[in-house]
């Protein structure tokens, strides 16, 4: 029996290098257009892939009938129009974080899809896919670390010059928690299997106070969950040290740490017993590591409108804590 096959067009060239390379290993998928507003590097990439017709533009290549799919990377305030459009289309959507950057666009992401829920439509927040993260996912839900009471996660960018100088400097309203703290909103979310209802957020511009980034480049949110657990998140883009994260999880039972000394797990209170090292990947190996299950989910007709709220709800709860910096008081979440 032959298996279908998905036409793919990429739009944006810097991670999107990273999803072409995805999609032709995929072995299920042609590479047929690649678009970015750089057209020179758009026929470079082209060249060096052997596959796929560098496009001059993005209607270009959702006018083909052949492409299914069209997988978003370029910059965060272009998404939720290409989003839009493409869905407009009738294409399955594969986007960079964040999936939009307000409530408005969301709304209007939200609505579309809701029109056609056969179409899929996913975030590339890659952590979830880490070893690591399904290993803790799945402890929660086994009841390993018993009731969660606390989730921190820290999102260290490690490169202020990425703001300062580069195009986020450019981009009206920039979130560093939209463009980073995201990904441990997600983790958060995913690994609780919880939504918040409440968020407080504050947030500062010290490390970038003397350069042409005019938004906060370090961000704290507090976020409060119907159960009565605790989720704080920060977005730290200005911080001097590597590009990294740390995720701290308190349960009743155990707590789990991911810091610079590795994973590891405490199940004792007595302080003569040593942690439970923890030996799972805390990155995937790729950017492009959510994209098989993402082929996957369309060539099998999976049912993912469930991961599809899932998206709608992370990017909502982030919204919220912008929303929060900016009113300076707690704002309730309100999920579409």
């Amino acid at each position: 029996m032959s298996v279908p096959r998905l036409g793919v067009a990429v739009i944006g060239l810097g991670v999107g290098q990273q999803h072409a390379q995805a999609y032709l290993r995929s072995g299920s998928c042609d590479l047929l257009w690649l678009y970015d507003t750089d057209h020179a590097l758009a026929q470079k990439v082209a060249a060096e892939l052997g596959s796929g017709a560098a496009a001059t533009s993005l209607h270009r290549a959702l006018a083909d009938p052949s492409v299914n799919v069209v997988s978003i990377a370029s910059y965060d305030d272009a998404h939720a129009g290409q989003v839009v459009e493409s869905l407009k289309a009738g294409k399955h959507v594969f986007v960079e974080k964040p999936l939009c950057c307000s409530g408005e666009e969301l709304e209007r992401i939200k609505s579309l899809w809701s029109c056609n829920r056969s179409l899929r439509l996913a975030s590339n927040l890659v952590l979830r896919s880490a070893p690591l993260y399904e290993w803790l996912r799945k402890a929660i839900q086994a009841d390993e670390l018993g009731d969660i009471f606390a989730f921190d996660g820290e999102y260290l960018y490690g490169r202020l010059h990425k703001i300062t100088e580069g195009w986020r400097k450019d981009v009206r309203d920039y979130s560093v928690m939209l463009g980073g703290g995201v990904h441990l909103v997600d983790l958060m979310m995913r690994c609780t299997a919880q939504k918040p209802d409440f968020v407080s957020c504050v947030g500062n511009r010290i490390c970038s106070k003397d350069t042409s980034f005019r938004y906060s480049d370090y961000m704290a949110a507090t976020y409060r969950f119907p159960s009565g657990m605790i989720g704080r998140i920060t977005a730290n883009f200005g911080c001097v040290h590597r590009h990294q994260h740390v995720v701290r999880v308190f349960g009743s039972k155990g707590t789990f740490l991911y810091d610079d000394q590795g994973a590891r797990l405490y199940i004792s209170r007595n302080p003569a017993d040593s942690a439970r090292a923890l030996d799972f990947a805390p990155l995937p190996a790729t950017k492009g590591h959510l994209i098989p299950k993402f082929i996957r989910s369309i060539l099998d007709e999976e049912s993912e409108s469930g991961n599809t709220q899932h998206e709608f709800d992370v990017i909502t709860a982030c919204i919220a804590a912008n929303q929060a910096e900016k009113s300076a008081r707690p704002v309730e979440i309100k999920y579409l």
